[in-house]
């Protein structure tokens, strides 16, 4: 809004805003025995999933986005409700967030982001700056006739490019190793993109010729910085540390699976002098990051996600799963044509998973059919997507297998899909 023209009206209107103001400050309507922030007693949370009709699922998947992903557990819950309370400057609480992250994990520098995607993108933005000595403003309009490429295998290219092209750099694909070092050789690449979990990948993405060892030796030796997706690539809980100390430049992780922190936090570590660039394209600042905005709840429950998954070893960090497992696996013995078989990805979501395979001649139902009557039962029930699909990311499963998640599973949750999904199958026995 303009300021009037006549310097003493507006005066005269600002004198009578703060009179107005000062006098509703002292309103006992506004007084800090109402504050807002500092209830006199515990406030209990309306369930507004109930309020607003979205009904709850057994989450028998896993990590997934459209899932809403992990459950906290309680004491990083509880680290997000005290940061709820009192505002802090975010600068501030973003700079010692990542020092201290990346003491913990053993890297030069850290940064909290909007999930792996956003670590995507921040990644992205320090490495076209550095190559271009810019400022974070001259990205995506102004890239034109400067460095921009990402080279990336041509069986690692997936729907998260869009992360880069945001900033606005583009693709190089390669295939061979000679096509990598060419690509390499002529000067324009600001970044290479590894995505960590095709190596277990079928179809496309497991044709891959270039490991990761190889693929880090020919950029390093044309200066060139090299990015790794492992974004559901924890537990193992050392995968943490591993790719950095592997000599990856930036890793990416999301911070709503294995690390069981909020579903929109995730973590960007590597070599500090591009995590300080990733931090000025981060918001609040303007440019590329300004619109993943990461609240001072979600860094304060990423940093207590870390803190949580410290706490464990390789093995308590697996819990009970396998006797998640066990139960499952007890409820379905016996019926005819029913076998079973838990496998545990290598790579991506490297936790049990339970396979229940059937002949379809024998139970009279199909796959789709069992994963709809477990769907529209209440409560719904969501299997792993892999469930009726060809092999692929770890999982040997085909159009007759059925794919359960256990690691999300709340307590008693697994006695319930056990049931149900012998129910399921035997519906027209």
């Amino acid at each position: 809004m303009s300021e009037p023209s006549d310097p003493a009206v507006g005066a005269f209107s600002r004198r009578r805003f703060f009179r107005w103001t000062s006098a509703l400050a002292a309103s006992p309507l506004l007084s800090s025995k109402a504050s807002f922030a500092s209830p006199d007693k515990e406030v209990e949370g309306e369930d507004y999933y109930a309020k607003l009709g979205v009904p709850t699922i057994i989450n028998a998947a896993g990590t997934y986005t459209t899932l809403t992903a992990a459950c906290m557990p309680p004491v990083v819950l509880a680290a997000v409700q005290k940061a709820a309370l009192h505002p802090v400057r975010l600068h501030d609480l973003q700079t010692k967030s990542g020092e201290y992250v990346a003491k913990r994990l053993q890297c030069e520098g850290a940064v909290v982001t909007s999930g792996a995607a956003g670590a995507i993108t921040l990644a992205t933005a320090a490495c076209l700056q550095y190559a271009n000595n810019i400022n974070p403003m001259a990205m995506p309009q102004a890239i034109d006739g400067m460095k921009n490429q990402v080279i990336v295998q041509k069986a690692h290219r997936y729907g998260y490019d869009h992360a880069m092209f945001l900033c606005g750099a583009r693709v190089t694909e390669v295939v061979t190793l000679d096509d990598y070092k060419r690509a390499c050789a002529v000067g324009n690449a600001v970044m290479t993109n590894f995505f960590n979990a095709a190596e277990e990948e079928d179809g496309e993405a497991g044709t891959a010729q270039i490991g990761r060892e190889e693929w880090l030796r020919i950029a390093h030796e044309h200066n060139i910085p090299c990015h790794i997706d492992a974004a559901a690539d924890m537990p193992p809980i050392s995968n943490l540390w591993k790719y950095t100390g592997m000599g990856f430049d930036l890793v990416a992780f999301s911070g709503g699976k294995g690390m069981r922190g909020p579903q929109n936090a995730g973590l960007l570590l590597g070599k500090k002098h591009l995590t300080d660039l990733a931090q000025q394209n981060n918001n609040p600042n303007e440019g590329v990051g300004r619109g993943m905005k990461v609240a001072k709840e979600q860094i304060v429950g990423m940093v207590a996600a870390v803190d949580w998954v410290l706490s464990h070893t390789e093995e308590s960090m697996q819990g009970d799963y396998q006797k998640r497992v066990d139960l499952i696996v007890a409820a379905v013995k016996g019926i005819p044509s029913v076998t079973t078989e838990t496998v545990v990805p290598r790579i991506a979501n490297h936790v049990p998973h339970l396979l229940i395979r059937f002949d379809p001649s024998v139970t009279g139902c199909t796959t789709a059919e069992i994963v709809a009557k477990l769907r529209e039962g209440k409560p719904s029930i969501e299997l792993n997507p892999n469930t009726g699909q060809p092999p692929n990311q770890g999982i040997p499963s085909n159009a007759n297998t059925l794919v359960v998640g256990v690691w999300m599973l709340q307590p008693g949750e697994d006695a319930i899909v056990g049931r149900r999904i012998r129910a399921a199958i035997t519906s027209k026995a």
